[in-house]
């Protein structure tokens, strides 16, 4: 049996995509294949390594990507994190389960380095939990 493909989509996968990934190939483990991608490139975001690193989490050695028409149609399911990215993502075909997670950017926080930060934990957190969810009821 194949493992199912999860592609997590954002604007620019530098921070939630990249989250999303790192937990979901933490807590799926060989169950699942994940991948992640943006509309655009950004670069990965130093504050989401830093913040999951805190995590017991490395995605230090992710990179941002756009996202690949190929992986698009092999996906099982493709979630998108941001409504930009729900908005721009290219047609899926039917056999695709798409859902669409909207987090709120914390690289656009501000405030002080204390609430950024929080912020991003915010983030982090309600993706784990999110996804902790979802690999619960793929079990099901």
């Amino acid at each position: 049996m194949t493992k199912p493909i999860i592609y997590f989509l954002c604007t620019g996968n530098s921070c939630r995509s990249q989250i999303a990934e790192g937990w979901a190939r933490h807590l799926g483990g060989d169950k699942i294949e994940v991948y992640s991608a943006g509309v655009e490139a950004h670069g990965l975001n130093p504050r989401a390594v830093a913040t999951m690193k805190e995590a017991n989490v490395d995605i230090s050695q992710h990179t941002s990507k756009l996202i690949d028409p190929d992986l698009l149609n092999r996906a099982d399911y493709v979630i998108t994190l941001c409504g930009d990215a729900n908005d721009r993502c290219p047609m899926t075909p039917p056999h695709v389960t798409r859902l669409h997670w909207g987090f709120e950017d914390p690289a656009r926080a501000t405030g002080t380095e204390e609430e950024v930060q929080t912020k991003f934990r915010d983030v982090r957190n309600a993706i784990r939990d999110k996804i902790q969810e979802f690999l619960s009821d793929m079990a099901e």
